[in-house]
């Protein structure tokens, strides 16, 4: 073998470096993360008259998980905390598929 050149391992099912992700090339990449709390919808006569106080139900009971979003598709679900005085949000579900992220429900 000539210095310099790599030596590729086939990895329990045959998987070499040439058919293995390298996720590292994404590890730049910026999402958009939202968390959603539950969603409703409303006429547009209903949404004008809306004011300070009022109060919009959504379809979500109190103690359900919320949907945590990447880029508007479903990747997993958590619960509200607070770090330091701020909300944050505790992972309790991951949601894959067998393929990885693709069957996931994507919402705008």
């Amino acid at each position: 073998m000539k210095e310099g050149q790599d030596i590729i391992e086939a990895g329990p099912a045959g998987d070499s470096a040439f058919t293995r992700p390298n996720f590292g090339l994404f590890a730049d990449i910026s999402v958009r993360l939202s968390v959603e709390v539950g969603s409703t919808a409303l006429r547009l006569s209903e949404l004008m008259d809306l004011a300070e106080g009022s109060v919009v139900e959504l379809d979500r009971q109190a103690h359900e998980l919320l949907d945590i979003m990447a880029n508007g598709t479903l990747i997993a679900r958590g619960e509200v905390v607070t770090v330091n005085g701020r909300f944050g949000i505790r992972v309790v579900e991951v949601v894959a598929t067998e393929g990885g992220l693709g069957g996931n429900e994507r919402r705008k």
